[in-house]
């Protein structure tokens, strides 16, 4: 089974979305305006991106950016936790490993196999 985790209205997110009906795969939809991330999933993400999984171009990690960079660790995850919409989407993991990040078609293509 599929997670993907984001914003609802995201552009991004609504691609994605699109992309995966199109290819029939089942999913489940988390926002993160309605569920915010876990600890867990931030630094999940984090190890299978090799950094931390932030939407740099985003105007709400613009906002958080000065505090984001000078952080701690356990700080920047408050903050991604706090400010989820910095957070890069979609975020695509099946069966609980991570997959996606960012909208990728052809990735998500791949996944029926």
């Amino acid at each position: 089974m599929l997670k993907v985790y984001g914003i609802k209205n995201c552009d991004t997110v609504k691609k994605a979305l699109v992309a995966l009906d199109k290819s029939k795969l089942e999913y489940e939809f988390i926002d993160f305006k309605k569920i915010k991330p876990t600890k867990e999933l931030i630094l999940k993400w984090k190890e299978f991106m090799n950094d931390w999984p932030v939407n740099t171009r985003g105007p709400t990690y613009r906002k958080i950016k000065e505090d984001f960079e000078k952080a701690t660790d356990a700080k920047k995850i408050a903050l991604l936790i706090e400010a989820s919409s910095a957070i890069k989407r979609p975020l695509i993991e099946k069966n609980g490993k991570p997959k996606i990040a960012g909208f990728d078609e052809e990735a998500i293509k791949k996944l029926k196999a």
